[in-house]
């Protein structure tokens, strides 16, 4: 197929796509993430720190005893909720929060814990990041998990900590590659380099709010830019991503950060957002229910209030925006077993949507 062609098709298909949506849950406090259980049932965060399982079907909601304690402020509280790949068998959850260190300071914790009768138990801490901070923003705590087993989480950098991003002897803007049960893969690729911490796996991250690995492994990342500048990257082992020494955005205040986009032995990302669309989830689709959506990332904005569909292809990203008609702030997407697409919109009072064909 010529490169004409498919982007002739690529828009053709999307201008005659339509949807309709349907609110399954509402009233949601400032809900955070979600996985699906089944077709019917999903179990999610809200940042004071409730973890609860909602039904589908009959709306009712149940509240899931012994979470983590959690300090919830600003960013921070109780975020992602990811299911272990055997869970089926063992039960296990791991859950990314925002919770006091020793010296009172906020930081991201990773814990892991298994759901039985509505309850978490043999909970365990299995990292702790030294990133402590005085107020809860910048978090990351997105979770992936790799083919062989270990575990990706995004650690932020903390926005008054920018420059730490740099270094290796903190997890401010990083990446962490651990084993399920917190101990380091010997393969990660620091743990043999003098003051550095053995968890990190990439740096120079800022405020990464979208982590996934596809099937071959691939591991993508997308992050909030400062003032323009969001980014998705295709992230690598040991690499350096930039912040703050690169970066296609200015600061708030609308000062410069960096006069550099880029620099040797940075890497660039494969598209960035200016102005910032402020990128909050990414799946990748992969189910003929929509059958225009197939293939695509699907990336859901909070400022932007729509889902950016982008495809990579040749080199090249294409991109469109989808459900701007639901004029929502928008914080997570996930696909059911069946491929239904959900989202949940942001912040107190928020909204689990259903979206399906119009012909559905």
């Amino acid at each position: 197929m010529s490169f004409r062609i498919f982007l002739s098709l690529f828009f053709l298909s999307n201008l005659y796509a339509a949807y309709k949506y349907e609110t399954v849950l509402d009233d949601l406090d400032d809900a955070w993430s979600f996985v699906f259980l089944d077709e019917n049932t999903i179990l999610y965060t809200e940042l004071p720190g409730n973890l609860k399982i909602a039904n589908l079907i009959d709306k009712t909601i149940t509240n899931i005893s012994n979470p983590p304690l959690v300090h919830y402020a600003s960013q921070g509280g109780l975020s992602e909720v990811v299911l272990d790949p055997k869970f089926e068998s063992n039960r296990k959850i791991y859950l990314s929060y925002s919770a006091k260190d020793e010296n009172n300071k906020s930081t991201l914790f990773l814990s892991s814990a298994e759901l039985k009768d509505n309850s978490l138990i043999n909970s365990k801490v299995i990292f702790k990041a030294d990133a402590p901070r005085r107020t809860s923003v910048h978090i990351g705590a997105k979770i992936a998990f790799l083919p062989d087993g270990t575990l990706l989480l995004n650690s932020g950098d903390g926005f008054d900590h920018r420059e730490k991003a740099q270094f290796l002897d903190n997890h401010f803007g990083k990446i962490i590659r651990i084993n399920t049960d917190g101990s380091v893969p010997s393969n990660n690729p620091f743990t043999n380099i003098m003051g550095a911490l053995p968890e990190i796996y990439s740096y120079g991250h800022r405020n990464m709010q979208g982590l996934l690995v596809t099937s071959e492994g691939d591991i993508y990342e997308h992050e909030h830019g400062p003032k323009g500048g969001d980014e998705i990257n295709l992230i690598k082992s040991s690499l350096n991503y930039g912040w703050p020494a690169i970066t296609y955005g200015i600061d708030y205040s609308g000062a410069v950060i960096s006069p550099f986009v880029e620099k040797e032995g940075m890497e660039q990302p494969l598209l960035y957002w200016t102005p910032s669309i402020a990128p909050s989830d990414m799946i990748l689709y992969q189910n003929n229910l929509y059958p225009e959506l197939n293939g695509s990332f699907l990336v859901t904005a909070l400022v932007s209030k729509d889902v950016k569909k982008v495809i990579f292809k040749d080199g090249k990203n294409y991109q469109e925006s989808l459900f701007s008609d639901l004029n929502q702030r928008l914080r997570n997407i996930e696909s059911s077993p069946a491929g239904v697409i959900y989202l949940l919109t942001d912040g107190p009072g928020g909204k689990l949507i259903k979206v399906l064909p119009k012909d559905q």
